[in-house]
């Protein structure tokens, strides 16, 4: 029954009417979810996929559950689950790609008529509605995400039937909704990394095609391009590029390239990671051409111009500026930067690949000195040899180049310059009088050739290039001022500034006159000793009046804008240096010929125009055509710079600007102060540094004196236990000897005890000589404490002069001082005394030595050995007690140290309190004096009224004071009215002459 059902599908054609093709996918649906029979199933779904690209929208619409279940629960039929997935690419893939269906499917498909087979639609609303039903039914396979899940689980089957149509299908899942796919692979457990998996498959087919999915899923999503990277891709990525053969490869190196482009461009985890890893390095044999370049394939091509693109990716200036930076050194140290310059300089490179091959070059080098010094080393292989940046600038002038061509190269010499005062230098160079060689072609030469030849595009290029020679450089500036140019002959060499404007004048083309103007801006800005030659011609500022204020065309206004602001530049810029041309001179001659209000509109044209946003995006040239070449990167950041204070410069005031002048000497003194404290404070921290230096040397230098001192202090005790032995031997020999021995034995025994003298009285001076030591240390440390108590006696002398309450402490502290160094110069005597002493005991103990040895002697020497080691006793105990009071000085000199510290803070204390009172009593004595001259003043006004009264006729009384009459040869009547107080300061006396007595 089943067979004969398949049979009228896909078998002959039974009479009566023909089914419509959803009829019979209708059916087979209903096959594939009804049969219980695996057979029957997997019949079902092949014939579902060989009608699925004729009838995608039946068979997605009616199909598509019934595909996904079967995926569900067939999980052991390998061969019905490549069908489904077939079926499902089928019918939400957008492809125009045939797929290689099997032959007997082809040939048992029966002509079905659908609603889609004669309807007469165009080619391009056909491949919009394939498109929409890819959305779609990509959309409804989302809608529940366990499909995605489901789908990475097939991933896991090795059966090439089941993994090849699971990649595809989801590669078109991806290509159709890329981020909500994204979404559910990153935050399914292991997803990316069985994705990875398909790199190892040694299935080529199966490897392909797992690129082209890693493309599609690495697309924009920084978090999945970590992960891939962190998945060792970089490493198996780069082993099948080598295993392909590089850029000799197929289209396989060509997929990797673009998949590493895409794991490594805007992001800069990866970035560090590929840099780190020592990947840049593998990236050298790449570039590596041979002599004969002749007949490249399209594929080559494409691959190089990838492998270049990722070069750039690495260095692009977009990326953080460290590193970029960290990557151009390595570039440079592997060798990467050698090998592109020689691909730059050879012969029979494809154009488009030259192209790029000058693009990267100028990212490796941008921004990095030791990079920029390598390339401007570089030598083009002719006769003579010539500098690759002249041979470059000889393209870029040559109007018969590509266009593409001569922005690249002017591109490399832009990054050339970067940042390069060196690079910057030796380019203005080439064009001073002193260095122009007449035998060779030198870069100024090109540049000035270009700026003034019949090309506008040659001129917009010299003009940028040379604009750039003098980016953020005054020197430069200025050195440039000094270049002269012979126009004809016959007549008088002008500057290069003078002929720069002479045609401007002339009235060339649009981006003739667009580049010369951004030259002089360039030029002038930030250069008051440029912007006073150019004020110095006097056609220039009429010029740019008669520009600014005329009514021209759209295509003028842009020339009108950037007169504006030139002439903005030299207002701003002006030193006020000649008289017809100050600041305030030119703001006066803007208002009445152009108006402030038209300049600053005017002025608005530049950043208004559509050109200028374009260019304000990134450093690289890149123009759809010559026409639309009219601003330069680097540029449009000068006019965001300037025309702000331009506008608030045009509308100040002569006031506001002598107080913002004000304000800026005030500001530079300021900094003038702050670098000299600066100065200072770095002084003092040498000073300081030197300071602990020292320190720490004599830290360690006390540290190995003690070191010593203790080693000698053993040293000395070990000395000490020697002697203590030997003197007991010689006390017990000497006792033997009175008891036991004759006369002979006597005798013998006499010359060993001389020579056990010898050896004491070798240990005697030693130990006199150590004493003499020690007395001559104590002299000078006695020395020293008598200046010290001179500095002492003097310092109290001036402290009892000064205030009263610290003299008395004073003079008990030299009187402690007197005593402590009388008992010192009366120990230093009993020091000398004991010296003597022993001097004494040392000739006795020699004498006695050399005296001829008896029986009666030997008994006198013995006594005598006695006394002399009693004397020795008594002395090292008088050294100790020495010792101990020479301690003891030492202490008290500490403490008296502490209290002159302590008086000496007393007085000053005092002293402080007394310049307090005075000038307290100092300020009592002014207020005093102001009082009196202003009671002086009181006392003239009264006498004055008086006077007035007395005038009028009024009789007037005095107030006479006690003081004037006791006062002799005083006499008064009763009338006369007593003294009176005054204001609280004394009485007032009208017979005094009307002061206070």
């Amino acid at each position: 029954m089943t067979m004969n059902f398949f049979r009228g599908v896909m078998g002959g054609q039974p009479a009566g009417p023909q089914p419509t093709g959803a009829e019979t996918i209708h059916k087979l649906c209903d096959r594939v979810a009804s049969s219980t029979l695996l057979e029957d199933r997997r019949d079902a779904v092949r014939a579902l996929k060989s009608l699925s690209k004729k009838y995608r929208l039946e068979v997605g619409t009616q199909a598509m559950d019934h595909l996904v279940h079967i995926l569900q629960t067939d999980r052991s039929d390998s061969e019905i689950l490549g069908y489904a997935l077939d079926t499902l690419y089928n019918i939400i893939c957008n492809d125009e790609e045939e797929e290689q269906d099997e032959s007997e499917d082809m040939a048992a498909a029966p002509p079905l008529s659908g609603k889609h087979k004669n309807v007469p639609v165009s080619d391009e609303n056909a491949q919009k509605q394939e498109e929409d039903l890819g959305v779609l039914f990509t959309d409804k396979f989302l809608a529940d995400s366990e499909n995605v899940t489901l789908l990475l689980t097939l991933l896991e089957e090795f059966d090439f039937h089941v993994r090849w149509p699971g990649v595809k299908l989801l590669t078109a899942l991806l290509k159709n909704q890329c981020n909500q796919v994204q979404g559910v692979i990153l935050v399914s457990p292991m997803g990316v990394s069985r994705l990875m998996d398909l790199l190892a498959d040694s299935r080529e087919v199966i490897r392909n095609d797992g690129l082209l999915l890693l493309q599609q899923l690495t697309k924009g999503n920084a978090a999945i391009q970590k992960i891939v990277a962190f998945e060792n891709a970089f490493e198996r990525l780069l082993d099948i590029i080598t295993e392909e053969g590089s850029s000799d490869g197929g289209i396989v190196v060509e997929d990797c390239l673009l998949l590493l482009v895409n794991l490594l461009k805007n992001n800069s985890s990866n970035q560090n990671f590929f840099k780190e890893g020592s990947y840049i390095q593998r990236m050298k044999p790449w570039f590596e051409v041979g002599d004969d370049n002749s007949g490249w394939s399209a594929q080559k091509v494409t691959n190089l111009h990838l492998m270049l693109q990722l070069v750039r990716v690495m260095v692009s200036p977009v990326n953080s500026p460290g590193a970029t930076s960290s990557c151009q050194k390595s570039m440079y140290q592997c060798g990467l930067l050698q090998q592109l310059c020689t691909i730059l300089m050879a012969t029979g490179v494809p154009a488009d690949i030259l192209t790029e091959t000058i693009n990267t070059v100028s990212e490796v080098i941008r921004g990095s000195q030791i990079n920029q010094d390598y390339f401007a080393s570089v030598n083009a292989p002719s006769n003579p040899p010539r500098p690759a940046i002249v041979v470059l600038l000889m393209s870029m002038v040559n109007e018969r180049q590509p266009f593409v061509l001569r922005c690249a190269v002017l591109y490399c010499f832009q990054c050339f310059l970067y940042k390069n005062q060196k690079g910057q230098g030796e380019i203005v160079a080439t064009l001073l009088p002193s260095t122009i060689d007449a035998n060779s072609i030198s870069a100024g030469q090109l540049l000035c050739g270009g700026l003034f030849s019949a090309d506008s595009l040659s001129n917009w290029c010299a003009a940028v290039a040379l604009a750039h020679a003098l980016q953020d450089n005054l020197t430069q500036k200025e050195q440039l001022l000094r270049v002269q140019l012979a126009t004809s002959l016959g007549k008088p060499p002008v500057s290069l500034l003078q002929q720069c404007t002479n045609i401007l004048s002339q009235g060339s083309k649009v981006q003739t006159r667009v580049g010369l103007l951004m030259l002089l801006c360039t030029w002038i800005s930030n250069c008051p000793i440029a912007v006073t030659h150019f004020l110095h011609n006097q056609e220039n500022v009429p010029f740019l009046t008669g520009q600014i204020s005329e009514n021209l065309g759209e295509d003028e206004r842009l020339v009108q804008g950037l007169c504006a602001l030139l002439l903005g530049i030299c207002i701003y810029y002006n030193d006020n240096s000649l008289e017809n041309y100050t600041k305030e001179k030119l703001k006066q001659l803007i208002e009445k010929r152009i108006g402030k209000e038209n300049f600053v509109e005017k002025l608005g044209f530049v950043t208004k125009h559509e050109l200028y946003s374009r260019a304000a995006q990134k450093p690289q040239p890149v123009f759809p055509s010559p026409e639309q070449m009219l601003f330069d990167h680097e540029f449009t950041k000068l006019v965001k710079e300037l025309e702000g204070v331009i506008t608030k410069a045009v509308h100040k005031t002569s006031e506001e600007e002598k107080k913002e002048e004000e304000v800026k000497k005030t500001l530079e003194q300021h900094d003038s102060i702050v670098i000299q404290y600066k100065d200072l404070i770095r002084d003092q921290d040498t000073q300081i540094q030197e300071l602990r230096e020292q320190v720490s040397t004599l830290s360690l230098n006390s540290e190995q004196m003690h070191n010593q001192i203790t080693q000698q202090q053993s040293q000395i005790q070990q000395h000490k236990d020697q002697y203590n032995i030997l003197k007991l031997k010689l006390g017990k020999d000497s006792q033997g000897l009175s008891s036991n021995q004759g006369l002979s034995s006597s005798q013998g025994e006499g010359a060993h005890v001389n020579g056990l003298h010898s050896e004491e009285l070798s240990q005697l001076r030693e130990e006199v000589e150590e004493l003499r030591r020690q007395h001559t240390l104590q002299h000078t440390q006695l020395s020293d404490k008598d200046s010290l108590i001179n500095t002492l006696r003097c310092g109290a002398a001036a402290q009892t002069a000064e205030g009263g309450a610290g003299g008395s402490d004073n003079t008990d502290l030299l009187r402690e001082v007197e005593s402590l160094r009388s008992r010192v110069q009366s120990q230093c005597a009993e020091i000398s005394q004991l010296q003597t002493e022993r001097q004494e005991l040392i000739r006795r103990a020699e004498a006695v030595s050399s005296a001829p040895a008896s029986s009666s002697e030997s008994s006198a020497d013995t006594v005598k050995v006695s006394e002399l080691e009693s004397r020795l006793a008594a002395q090292t105990t008088e050294t100790e007690r020495l010792k101990e009071e020479c301690r003891g000085l030492r202490e008290g000199h500490a403490g008296l140290e502490q209290q002159l510290a302590s008086a000496q803070s007393t007085v000053a204390i005092e002293q402080t309190e007394k310049t307090k009172l005075q000038q307290e009593v100092q300020e009592s004595k002014k207020e005093q004096d102001d009082l009196l001259m202003l009671l002086a003043d009181q006392d003239q006004k009264i006498l004055n009224l008086k006077q007035r009264l007395r005038d009028l006729g009024e009789t007037v009384g005095e107030t006479i004071c006690s003081y004037c009459r006791s006062r002799p040869g005083f006499q008064t009547t009763e009338e006369d009215p007593p003294p009176q107080r005054f204001k609280g300061l004394g009485y007032y006396c009208g017979f005094s002459g009307g002061r206070s007595c």
